[in-house]
């Protein structure tokens, strides 16, 4: 009867704790992370009894965690990218409305300056037109400088969502460590609760910064980058901290601090929501703010220079209509050199927007692309007689002398929408009109036909001063008595920074005279030129218009963003098919547990019928002895 007490004790005790495993595989259904438990029963060891053993009941030798590192690895892996992938697309997808949208895109207002300026064409002397072109121009330039705030606090956003990343990825390395040294060497030993803990602190480690979870012998867990540089080793968490970037201090970098040394990371070196950060604001935000520095530029120089070629209303030759934005050059803060670097526009066909890192190597400056290393050509001296040409841009030596291997980062257009003015307030000081006007003889008796006048240089000191062409016969003349030239017919006679075509057949004694316009004109054959300039072909070595350029901006920023939440959407399905995969062996099943909840029940009410079925032969046995 011992025997059968024991028996049914030790079946009594294994079911209840069994039955104590189902109820907290049902309790932690919905808990994050968590591996369903599985207990494991063994015989116990029989007695020997002569005529061979007698079983001795049941015990419990195992409450296993059921979980795979393959799929643990495979979850671990898509989540880190999921993470990179829907940081970008969510940044991309506002960098894409605010180009995109008619209320904060440049397109519209863009279309309403040169509407405007069309419309002076057609009334060149119209207060209430000039008025217009002026208030179309605010707005225009007005929508730059919004546009470049926009893309500069979403770079803010990106520093706060570096800073607070690092918090966390912090805090997280540091617990998993914590976790490594209690789990310590062994395990097999260790409760399933506590390695689900460690498991799902790791997911969201890696979450922030991409990477692998690689188990040691023994059980401990180390955690790294998708760099490969170490988060947690063992017991030992290394730190993640934000610098200021070396040419740009507004701007935020991640550096890993590791055995009190400090490495700044780039962006290859990190993945999940910090590599995101990065990549966004060096693939989207850094080329969008560049493109649209580039339109800023290309507006001013194109506009300003068809501008200066007008005369306005004033008999003045037309003034810069934009202020002139200028490229931007940064010296890295370990420079040990003194030299100080003046950059301006050069060639606007060959301006491309790009940075460039500029680097004195002892006697020459070489350049390159700060992301991938790439040279990129250099020519000049940099002194003011041969500048430096880079892209574009011109640079001069100002001041002082470079130290070798001292670094320079040249920013061509970055800021430069940010900076754009309207230059002039006066409506009259709108150059619609053409300077030079040219008119036929009336004595003429020829078919000579004038065509229009161009001003081909508008710095040509004698652009204003009257002259007179004149025929020698109908295939010669004269300009102010200097000739004869050959004539052909519709062919541009040019001279004093203007040209003019004269087509049909002038008479000996033909003359056209040539002189400034004048005050208070009604000419609009400037006002012609500039409505057509946003068509003008003026960049990538002339074969883009500044109309393509805009298009071009809010196709790539669009593209961005489609291509973000296109990768995004993929990888979510991946991840749901890893997070299935890992649940398949992991996850609570209610049925099953249902199941073995009734199973275990059954089994245990047997086990207490065994007790009482002991308890009532134990009884019968003091009831017979009794007698």
């Amino acid at each position: 009867m011992s025997n059968l007490l024991a028996t049914g004790s030790s079946a009594l005790l294994a079911f209840q704790r069994a039955l104590s495993t189902v109820s907290h595989n049902v309790a932690n259904l919905n808990t994050p992370g968590y591996s369903r438990q599985r207990t494991e029963f063994a015989a116990r060891d029989g007695t020997f009894h002569g005529y061979g053993y007698q079983g001795g009941g049941v015990q419990i030798v195992d409450v296993h965690r059921m979980a795979d590192s393959l799929a643990t690895a495979r979850l671990l892996d898509s989540t880190g990218e999921l993470n990179r992938l829907q940081q970008m697309s969510v940044l991309s997808n506002r960098l894409d409305s605010l180009f995109s949208e008619k209320a904060t895109g440049i397109a519209a207002p863009w279309s309403g300056f040169f509407d405007s300026i069309s419309a002076l064409s057609s009334s060149a002397a119209g207060a209430a037109d000039r008025q217009s072109v002026l208030a179309q121009a605010n707005a225009l330039v007005t929508r730059f400088n919004q546009l470049d705030q926009q893309l500069d606090k979403v770079d803010g956003e990106v520093n706060s969502g570096l800073t607070s990343s690092v918090g966390e990825v912090n805090r997280l390395a540091k617990e998993i460590a914590q976790l490594n040294g209690r789990i310590g060497n062994n395990a097999a030993n260790a409760s399933g609760d506590l390695l689900d803990r460690r498991d799902q602190l790791i997911s969201q480690l890696i979450g922030y910064t991409g990477g692998t979870a690689v188990q040691q012998d023994g059980g401990q867990i180390n955690v790294f980058t998708a760099g490969g540089q170490p988060m947690v080793v063992g017991a030992t968490a290394s730190s993640l901290v934000t610098v200021a970037d070396p040419y740009r201090p507004e701007r935020l970098q991640v550096a890993l601090e590791t055995n009190g040394q400090r490495v700044t990371l780039d962006k290859r070196a990190l993945g999940g929501q910090i590599g995101g950060l990065m990549e966004f604001r060096s693939t989207v935000l850094d080329p969008a703010i560049a493109e649209l520095g580039r339109i800023a530029i290309s507006l001013t120089e194109t506009f300003n220079e068809g501008h200066r070629a007008g005369m306005d209303q004033y008999g003045q030759m037309g003034g810069d209509f934009f202020t002139a934005p200028q490229p931007q050059i940064s010296s890295h803060s370990g420079n040990t050199g003194n030299a100080v670097l003046q950059p301006s526009l050069g060639d606007l066909g060959s301006l491309n927007g790009k940075n460039v890192m500029l680097r004195f190597d002892g006697s020459n400056w070489v350049a390159s692309d700060p992301d991938t290393g790439t040279a990129i050509p250099v020519t000049g001296t940099g002194t003011a007689a041969d500048p430096l040409v880079i892209n574009g841009v011109e640079l001069v030596l100002a001041s002082g002398t470079p130290a070798t291997n001292d670094r320079f980062l040249l920013q061509p257009t970055a800021g430069a929408a940010g900076t754009i003015k309207v230059a002039i307030s006066d409506p009259s000081r709108i150059a619609a009109a053409n300077p030079v006007k040219a008119q036929a003889d009336l004595a003429n008796t020829g078919t000579g036909k004038l065509g229009a006048v161009t001003v081909t240089n508008p710095a040509d000191p004698n652009l204003l001063a009257p002259s007179v062409i004149e025929f020698i016969d109908a295939n010669q003349y004269t300009i102010d008595g200097a000739g004869p030239f050959t004539y052909t017919p519709g062919q541009a006679i040019t001279h004093n920074g203007w040209s003019v075509t004269i087509d049909g057949a002038p008479a000996a004694g033909d003359a056209f005279n040539l002189g400034p316009t004048g005050a208070n004109s009604s000419d609009n054959g400037n006002a012609r030129l500039l409505s057509n300039l946003d068509d003008a072909r003026k960049l990538n070595g002339g074969t883009l218009t500044l109309n393509g350029a805009i298009s071009g901006l809010t196709t790539t920023v669009g593209s961005a963003a489609r291509q973000a939440d296109y990768s995004a959407e993929a990888q979510q399905v991946l991840q749901d098919q890893a997070q299935a995969a890992r649940d398949s062996i992991s996850g609570v099943n209610l049925d099953e547990e249902a199941a073995d909840l009734m199973r275990l029940q059954q089994a245990y009410q047997a086990a207490a019928q065994i007790i009482s079925t002991a308890d009532t032969l134990f009884q019968s046995l003091l009831s017979a002895t009794r007698r």
